[in-house]
């Protein structure tokens, strides 16, 4: 690696099994992305008990909680470590050099892309993982790590191969998962979706042995595109393995040609093969418009899976049968009059969608087909559930807090400009976290 720094703040608290109440392990918390805090009904908004420090980069990430600490990365390449108590620095790793923005080909991160997804922690290794982005001796790379929870130490270093060879091309922008063993990482393009790329799902060992299973969207001669990165949401990880994402938009753009994988839910057993997919039949269309399916697909427990996106439509498909090209068992439009894009949240048969205006609730179920609950007029960044309220960060650094039955708003905190409007809370250690441009702002919760 070409640069490695570590700075020890405070000494840091030994690590402790925790309940999984107390802890927020990767993005929306469980594997299946349901952004639900379990054991943690109230967030008091009245005052906010800590702000961190300035740290060394923008925050594109969720916080994580593990114990004692809070864990954050940042677009200069810097993991750190913030105590739970004051949101003082613990430790900061430094891994590596960001590639500064000026040398890719478009983009919307400035003025370096460094950690862009929400990274991951196996609470059994003590480890938490994460993507770099790097300037590798004057070639951008994309390297994947494991740190050690308590001291910062590299555990695990492995550069991750793209489908085309000059990546300044591939941005990591979902958050990593964890699949039995493995790291779950995805890729898709720059803001402008420019030059040459392929979005890729990847799933590769903790323990950095044998070699990484992919899949790769827009894989034919001549195609690109289909990028995977949902808003910054985690690929879905259901209860038996399987892995759930949402593909953007291709670049079959004409009626008349194959399917290409673009624009839709796809599901992939733990070794990255196609077991089952579903695409609007507006494929074709949507891709062309850059009107693709841009959010987490929402698995849930009964069975069934909801999925929507740029075009504003929101679909209730069969998890053992996503029926392919026009295969939805229902449909509703959205009426969020912006996009729909990043982490959706849900509880039982209700989904909370990201819509850029203002999360919208929606029950969902074999039986009763798609019932939108309410839209709220505010917000807009991926929700999660804290007891009856769900909490979004609007684009102007507000945090609301909205009745999770009617969609009122009833709590908001101001926090502070933002580095993205895919900005999302956590919750641990009695604590409800929300990222702004480059500090950590926490409140209490109970």
């Amino acid at each position: 690696m070409s640069v490695a720094a570590f700075e020890l703040a405070v000494v840091p608290t030994s690590w402790a099994a925790t309940s999984p109440s107390s802890d927020w392990l990767g993005y929306h918390a469980s594997p299946d992305g349901a952004g639900v805090a379990i054991g943690v009904h109230a967030v008091d908004t009245s005052r906010r008990r800590w702000t961190s420090p300035r740290l060394d980069g923008d925050l594109y990430g969720e916080p994580l909680v593990l114990g004692h600490d809070v864990f954050v990365a940042t677009e200069n390449d810097s993991l750190y470590a913030l105590s739970t108590s004051n949101g003082a620095v613990v430790w900061r790793r430094h891994l590596a050099n960001a590639v500064a923005s000026s040398s890719l080909p478009c983009g919307d991160i400035s003025p370096v892309v460094g950690i862009t997804g929400t990274p991951v922690i196996d609470p059994a290794r003590h480890e938490i993982f994460l993507m770099t982005f790097e300037n590798d001796r004057g070639t951008a790379r994309h390297v994947l790590y494991g740190l050690d929870v308590i001291s910062g130490r590299v555990m695990m270093r492995r550069a991750v191969a793209t489908p085309t060879s000059d990546q300044t091309a591939y941005l990591n922008r979902s958050a990593l998962a964890l699949d039995h063993g493995e790291v779950i990482y995805t890729l898709g393009g720059n803001y402008g979706d420019c030059a040459n790329y392929h979005g890729v799902v990847g799933a590769a060992r903790e323990d950095a042995r044998g070699r990484i299973a992919t899949f790769v969207v827009d894989r034919a001669r001549g195609q690109r595109e289909g990028a995977i990165w949902m808003g910054g949401a985690a690929a879905a990880v259901d209860g038996a393995g399987n892995v759930w994402v949402a593909s953007g938009n291709g670049s079959v753009t004409s009626a008349g040609q194959p399917y290409d994988d673009s624009d839709a839910v796809l599901e992939l057993s733990p070794a990255m093969r196609l077991e089952g997919f579903f695409a609007p039949s507006t494929w074709v269309q949507d891709n062309a418009s850059d009107a693709d399916l841009s959010a987490q697909p929402a698995v849930l427990g009964d069975g069934v899976v909801v999925a929507t996106g740029k075009s504003g439509q929101i679909y209730l498909l069969r998890a053992t049968h996503l029926g392919g090209v026009g295969g939805q068992l229902a449909e509703v439009a959205s009426g969020c009059g912006s996009v729909l894009d990043g982490g959706a949240a849900h509880q039982g048969d209700i989904v909370f969608l990201p819509c850029a205006s203002g999360p919208i609730a929606v029950r969902a179920s074999i039986a009763g087909g798609l019932d939108i609950l309410w839209r709220a007029p505010s917000g807009g960044g991926p929700p999660i559930v804290v007891g009856r309220r769900v909490w979004s960060i609007g684009a102007r650094g507000v945090l609301y807090g909205f009745d999770a039955t009617t969609g009122v708003e009833v709590q908001r905190a101001s926090l502070g400009a933002l580095a993205n409007h895919f900005s999302t809370p956590s919750v641990g250690a009695d604590l409800l976290l929300a990222p702004i441009a480059r500090q950590v702002v926490a409140f209490a919760a109970h």
